[in-house]
């Protein structure tokens, strides 16, 4: 599996390769989004920062805080939960837990993923930060650390509220980031049914069934949002996820979330251009005791093209100069930039590979004479 390129990467220079000459497919849906998830890059997209009302998709925040509170050890998955009268007087769907009915953290987690339980998120939330109010803030406190800048919880449900909104492109950023963290715990959104209470629900993604591809993630309805569906598929080492929203039906949810899936697998490839640690140059670098310093990148980088262009990718490698000692190991020295056909990808840190320390007092002199000199 390719690793991913540095975060720094992904948030500041991100690529919608929607903007080549890949016809993107057209939808019938109010937004939507498809986004490769190794290297962050969105591949199409349509209203992307409009925002949405999430109804059950809230639920996948709900989750990423009670994730965080079990790899924390604040909670554990077999601890038994008290149900509140406010969990078990929920609205919408449920998994039917009870006030006197024992139930543990698991079988919540599973009540909440696979059969979108209102009682069970309250539940969650209640044990985790004492109640659903205090937990909401904790949602909010994950979605700006992640960087979902458009997205506002209100409960813990996706109840509809007018202040409960997000967009296509928060929501794929969290999907990523249940992938990303919490593996351990991710196998749960590819369960195609769960039973609690002598009560046998399916999960409402169809895509489970229509695709063997995808394990995951979560569907979401209400009258106002319409039919939603956050799907992720693993097809040989590439992983995308795609974010519908707003479809007329359960049916119209599912199809276009796999054409859309389909698109990308189909018309784009996930390129390893340059290895972890692999010398692209070396720079020149004054008052140091070497006068080059190796530059690559920390990490693989990957990216997202349309099919058979990656041979045709233009580079241009930049150096901060004058780049002077002492420089860490991993510290930005410069910036490359790729373009396709004329277009500009994106530019992205380049890092020293080497640590280069401060030369002796002459070195250090005769550099600054030169630079001097140049400066002229």
């Amino acid at each position: 599996m390719l690793r991913f390129i540095l975060p720094l990467l992904l948030s500041l220079f991100a690529l919608t390769a929607s903007a080549q000459t890949t016809p993107s497919p057209v939808l019938a849906a109010r937004a939507w989004l498809l986004l490769d998830y190794a290297t962050g890059q969105v591949l199409t997209s349509h209203e992307p920062d409009t925002r949405i009302e999430p109804a059950s998709l809230t639920k996948l925040m709900t989750a990423y805080v009670a994730f965080s509170a079990l790899k924390a050890g604040t909670i554990a998955l077999d601890q038994p939960v008290p149900v509140s009268e406010a969990a078990w007087r929920q609205v919408g769907s449920r998994m039917f837990i009870e006030p006197r009915k024992p139930v543990t953290v698991q079988e919540l987690l599973r009540g909440m993923i696979v059969q979108s339980g209102n009682d069970a998120c309250v539940a969650l939330a209640e044990l985790v930060a004492g109640s659903e109010a205090a937990f909401t803030e904790l949602m909010n406190r994950e979605a700006r650390r992640l960087g979902m800048t458009n997205t506002h919880f209100t409960n813990s449900t996706g109840l509809p509220d007018e202040q409960l909104y997000t967009t296509v492109k928060d929501l794929g950023t969290l999907a990523s980031a249940i992938v990303r963290d919490f593996p351990e715990y991710y196998g749960m959104y590819s369960e195609k049914e769960y039973t609690y209470n002598k009560i046998t629900q399916p999960n409402r993604n169809r895509l489970l069934w229509l695709d063997g591809t995808v394990d995951g993630m979560k569907t979401g309805h209400t009258s106002s949002a319409g039919y939603c569906l956050v799907a992720s598929a693993l097809r040989g080492p590439r992983r995308l996820i795609s974010v519908v929203v707003g479809t007329d039906s359960d049916t119209v949810r599912a199809q276009e979330s796999l054409k859309l899936l389909n698109f990308g697998f189909q018309f784009f490839d996930t390129v390893q251009l340059y290895a972890a640690e692999q010398e692209l140059s070396k720079f020149q670098i004054w008052k140091g005791k070497a006068k080059e310093v190796p530059v690559g990148f920390t990490s693989d980088f990957v990216m997202s093209l349309p099919k058979g262009q990656a041979d045709k990718i233009a580079v241009t490698l930049t150096s901060r100069q004058p780049l002077v000692a002492p420089v860490q190991k991993g510290q930005q020295v410069g910036t490359l930039q790729l373009a396709l056909d004329g277009r500009v990808l994106g530019e992205y840190p380049v890092v020293a590979l080497q640590e280069v320390p401060l030369a002796g007092f002459f070195g250090r002199l005769w550099d600054a004479l030169v630079m001097w000199i140049k400066s002229l």
